[in-house]
């Protein structure tokens, strides 16, 4: 199929551009459309790349991800809440290879639902071979988003008979998306204004968290503190003009206007999920679980509250920002990328999503850098190739560690207070601002046509952001 590739046969696809592995590629600011290009890849390290994930040293890999060194990933994944997109070492762009193999000695499939040239690396395929090898796995599917995680690839999709592996979901279960219409004009944005309305929306709420989670038939977790905040990391809340209406149809169905603005919030389960993960792998290590025994019924119990508890907080956050800027708020999509489920198909297999959105649940917003459009998409749900999943943003390009260094000579910090698309971002911890600049992401006009090349869905409409807010200390 077309934008699906697997990885067996080893075929290089691309070419190295300018600065692929180099200086930085800079953000364009004309990013109002989908353009069908992206990044460049390959070049001389395309092979080398190749030939590691096709090695033995996968299936060393794959003994390792198994044992309670696995463990040891896991556990450090579980050390870093909302930082669920820290990149492993660069090995260098990858082009895409095709076929399939991996799993219980070539029974898992494990394809990537990408172009050959998207910038794809080739730690992010390795991870996903290794990730194949568990026993039971039975498809380890790559999104365009995908890049490497801590062990297993970040923007992936595996359905696994008979075991659950809570590392797979990872620290951060519920982490999701929620939209929300607004009873905001655009015409009557007062972006600037609101900037400095934007001061008090880190610390607890001074509501009733325990009252407001039982009116949502949740229970209490002991985090309530961290109800209603975003957290760290690539999460946000982000105040989004409509740019364009491609399927008006879908777009109304969502009671949605042209000339309303929306919010949008990525978030999580704050220190719930970790506690969770910690708990697993204390006992654990990396290894999973028998789907039909205790151990598996008590994490799935503890993994269903907290993503409920994660939907409750999203809830939380955007009313929260809302109220800060004299709007009100309504849910239109909130979806979840991190979770385990019983796969709609396969008797007694999941489906664990680590970043990637279902595409069984209608439209869902797949975002781009706060520089960037975002993409509201409506899924075909019969389409299977995808492990009925989807891209769920960008996808990082540069490690976290390396932004800074890439951009300080170019960025004040001022600078990247404002974007190529003149929208606002309030983020006072420098570090962060640097990390989550719009150069470390993959070009998500690029991530998104992937998916429609693919036959994966189509656009409904894309998002122009106004107004990002990642963190403020109190003044």
């Amino acid at each position: 199929m077309k934008g699906t590739m697997g990885t067996k046969g080893r075929r290089e696809a691309g070419r190295r551009g300018g600065e692929a592995r180099g200086g930085p590629e800079r953000e364009e600011a004309g990013v109002d459309r989908p353009r069908g290009g992206s990044a460049p890849v390959g070049g001389a390290r395309v092979g080398d790349a190749a030939a590691r994930a096709a090695s033995p040293s996968a299936g060393d890999e794959a003994a390792r991800a198994a044992s309670p060194s696995a463990g040891d990933e896991a556990m450090r994944a579980a050390e870093a809440p909302g930082e669920e997109d820290r990149m492993n070492e660069e090995t260098g762009s990858m082009g895409h290879v095709v076929g399939s193999g991996g799993g219980e000695r070539g029974r898992a499939e494990v394809r990537v639902i990408a172009s050959p040239t998207s910038w794809i690396e080739g730690e992010a395929v390795r991870q996903l071979e290794t990730t194949a090898e568990l026993a039971g796995m039975r498809a380890a599917i790559g999104m365009p988003d995908l890049h490497p995680g801590k062990g297993s690839p970040i923007g992936a999709a595996y359905v696994c008979e008979g075991r659950i592996y809570p590392h797979l979901v990872g620290n951060d279960i519920g982490c999701g998306m929620a939209l929300w219409r607004t009873d905001l004009a655009r015409r009557k944005a007062k972006v600037d204004r609101w900037v400095g309305r934007l001061e008090d929306l880190e610390g607890p709420w001074s509501g009733d968290a325990a009252g407001l989670l039982a009116a949502r038939g949740v229970a209490t977790s002991g985090h309530e503190a961290a109800l209603g905040t975003v957290g760290g990391g690539n999460h946000f809340a982000e105040v989004q003009a409509v740019e364009s209406v491609e399927d008006a149809a879908a777009f109304s169905a969502l009671g949605l206007e042209r000339e309303r603005l929306v919010l949008l919030v990525h978030s999580g389960s704050r220190g719930l999920g970790e506690s969770i993960l910690r708990a697993h792998v204390d006992r654990f290590a990396g290894a999973g679980v028998a789907s039909d025994g205790e151990d598996a019924r008590a994490y799935l119990e503890r993994h269903d509250h907290a993503i409920a508890w994660a939907r409750v907080n999203r809830e939380l956050c955007a009313r929260r920002l809302a109220a800060a800027i004299g709007g009100e708020v309504e849910r239109a999509i909130d979806v979840c990328h991190n979770c385990v489920t019983a796969a709609p198909e396969g008797q007694g297999c999941w489906l664990h999503r680590k970043g990637a959105a279902p595409s069984i649940e209608g439209p869902v917003v797949i975002p781009g850098s706060r520089g960037t459009l975002s993409y509201l998409f409506l899924p075909d749900p019969s389409r299977r190739e995808g492990g009925w999943s989807l891209a769920h943003g960008a996808g990082r390009k540069w490690r976290r560690s390396d932004v800074r260094a890439r951009l300080e000579g170019r960025y004040r910090p001022s600078d990247l207070e404002r974007t190529a698309l003149g929208g606002r971002v309030v983020c006072d911890d420098r570090e962060l601002l640097y990390e989550e600049a719009p150069e470390a992401y993959k070009k998500i006009d690029a991530v998104v046509g992937d998916l429609v090349a693919a036959g994966l869905g189509t656009v409904i409409a894309t998002l122009r952001p106004i107004l990002t807010f990642k963190t403020r200390r109190r003044r």
